[in-house]
């Protein structure tokens, strides 16, 4: 299957999650994760996604903070949404996330029983 291309404007924010410290590295750009230097791209997850990413790829970790990126303020052409896991499309960014798509940033932090998202996923179950 072929890569599907994103045409941003009036899409969804999509998601990134960091460790604090990696994120208090970003200056100009979102810092890349290892998992995006070994891939050759940025990782992120639309908001159906992020949960299932957290609890796959951020398990019992600890000071990570969740980022929402507007897909409109990213370079043009560098978001595609890609078959990835279970067949489902996630969006890649094949470039930098610079700091202006950057609409804001929460602390994700570890409860007894999983990550507590913001209040802001409470209607996307």
């Amino acid at each position: 299957m072929s890569a599907l291309h994103c045409t941003p404007v009036g899409e969804p924010l999509l998601y990134k999650i960091l460790h604090r410290i990696r994120f208090e590295q970003s200056a100009c750009a979102l810092a890349w994760a290892d998992v995006d230097l070994r891939d050759g791209f940025v990782h992120l997850s639309t908001a159906a996604q992020v949960r299932e990413t957290a609890a796959l790829h951020f398990a019992g970790q600890r000071d990570l903070v969740l980022v929402a990126v507007e897909p409109a303020r990213l370079t043009a052409h560098t978001l595609r949404f890609e078959p990835s896991r279970n067949g489902a499309l996630f969006p890649h960014v094949y470039g930098d996330v610079p700091r202006a798509a950057i609409v804001w940033s929460k602390p994700l932090p570890l409860g007894d029983d999983g990550f507590e998202f913001p209040d802001v996923f409470s209607e996307s179950g």
